[in-house]
C-alpha cells in the first residue's frame, strides 16, 4: 500500500468525523490527535523512537482494548493528561513539555463511542509497515496537504505548495551548522525540507560529529506560528521527522510581528511564506517598535522583519504577491 492509499484511507475516516457533526474545517485537527498516538506506537514499535514517549495509560494499546463509553471517556482523560501532563486528580503523569505543548488545549468533539470505535479500527486496519518505510512524517505530512487539497479553511491556509517549498530550498542550499528560521510557520514545511536537504547531503547526519547532529536536532531549526491549532500540526510534523527543537518544540507560539519576533535569535537563513493582507489589531496585529517604517501591510513588516533577522552575510528566500514590488509609499521606501 503506498502512501498517497493510505493517506486517502485516513482522509476517508473524515466521513466518520462528520457522521459526528465535526465541522469541516476541523477535521484534521480531530483526526490527527487520535492518529499520533498511533503514529507513536508504530515508531515506538519499530524502535525508531527513543524519546518523547506516550505514559502509560496515553498509549495506542489504551485506546484498542475499550469499547463503548469507557473508550469515549477514557480517551477524553488521555487527551487531559497529555495536555496537563496530570490527571483529573492532579498526579503527574508525565514532565514532557513538548508532548505538553502537542496536546495543549486537546479536546475532542466526538459524542459517539462508535464513531471513535471506528476510526481506532480502521487506522489498526493500515498497512503500517509500508508506511513505515516511506517514513511516517512523509505520510503525515501527505495529510496536510490532501486537507490543504480539499479546504482553504483550517491548515489549509497555511500549506504552501511542496514543489515550491523544495525549489526555494534547493536556491538556498542550507548547510549543516546554520540557524534556519521561519517567521510564519505554518505546519513547518520550510523547515522540514531544509532538514531534509541537508540530511540528503549528510548521509543522513552521519557525515557530522555528535556534537552538530546535536546541533541540527535541537537548535538548527526555529519558527513561529500565530495560530495554536496550526502549531500543533507543526509540532507533530516535526516531531515524526526527527526534529525536536528547544523546550517549546521548533515551532513556537506567538507573533512574528510582536515580542515573540523581536526576541528571535539572528538566522542564518529565512525562508517564508508570510500571510497576505492588513494588519486589523487583534493577536495577528503588527505591535513591534523596531521597525524602521511603520506600515499595517502584513508583507512589508515581514520583509523587515527578515532583514533585520539575518545575519551578517544572511540569505533569504520569501513568497510574495507581486503587487509589493511596486507598493507606494513605505514600499516604494
Amino acid at each position: 500500500m503506498s502512501n498517497n492509499e493510505i493517506v486517502q484511507k485516513l482522509w476517508n475516516l473524515c466521513d466518520v468525523l462528520r457522521d459526528d457533526g465535526i465541522n469541516y474545517s476541523d477535521y484534521v485537527t480531530e483526526l490527527v490527535l487520535l492518529l499520533f498516538i498511533k503514529m507513536v506506537h508504530e515508531n515506538t514499535e519499530a524502535e525508531t523512537l527513543d524519546k518523547h514517549i506516550l505514559p502509560e495509560g496515553c498509549r495506542w494499546s489504551d485506546l484498542n482494548s475499550k469499547s463503548g463509553l469507557n473508550l469515549l471517556n477514557d480517551y477524553k482523560q488521555i487527551l487531559l493528561k497529555l495536555s496537563t501532563g496530570k490527571d483529573a486528580e492532579g498526579k503527574l503523569v508525565h514532565a514532557d513539555p513538548l508532548i505538553t505543548a502537542i496536546y495543549a488545549d486537546a479536546q475532542t468533539r466526538l459524542r459517539e463511542p462508535r464513531h471513535l470505535e471506528q476510526m481506532i479500527r480502521s487506522l489498526d486496519q493500515i498497512d503500517w509497515f509500508s508506511a513505515q518505510k516511506d517514513g511516517l512524517g512523509d505520510l503525515y505530512e501527505g495529510l496536510l496537504e490532501k486537507n490543504a487539497g480539499e479546504t482553504k479553511s483550517g491548515a489549509g491556509q497555511y500549506f504552501t505548495p511542496r514543489a515550491l517549498i523544495n525549489s526555494m530550498v534547493r536556491c538556498i542550499k542550507p548547510r549543516p551548522g546554520e540557524v534556519i528560521q521561519d517567521p510564519a510557520a505554518g505546519t513547518a514545511g520550510f523547515l522540514i525540507a531544509a532538514d531534509q536537504y541537508i540530511k540528503t547531503n549528510t548521509d543522513d547526519l552521519y557525515d557530522l560529529s555528535d556534537k552538530e547532529r546535536v546541533f541540527q536536532k535541537n537548535k538548527a531549526f526555529i519558527g513561529v506560528e500565530l495560530v495554536p491549532s496550526t502549531r500543533r500540526l507543526a509540532l507533530m510534523n516535526c516531531l515524526l521527522h526527527g526534529m525536536e527543537g528547544d523546550e517549546k518544540g521548533v515551532v513556537h507560539q506567538g507573533n512574528a510581528l510582536g515580542m515573540a519576533g523581536q526576541s528571535l535569535a539572528k538566522a542564518d537563513i529565512i525562508l517564508a511564506n508570510p500571510p497576505f493582507g492588513t494588519s486589523k489589531g487583534g493577536e495577528a496585529s503588527i505591535t513591534r517598535d523596531d521597525l524602521t517604517y511603520s506600515t499595517s501591510n502584513k508583507q512589508l513588516a515581514f520583509l523587515q522583519h527578515i532583514y533585520r533577522n539575518l545575519k551578517p552575510g544572511g540569505r533569504a528566500a520569501v513568497v510574495l504577491p507581486d503587487n509589493v514590488l511596486f507598493e507606494a509609499g513605505v514600499g516604494a521606501d
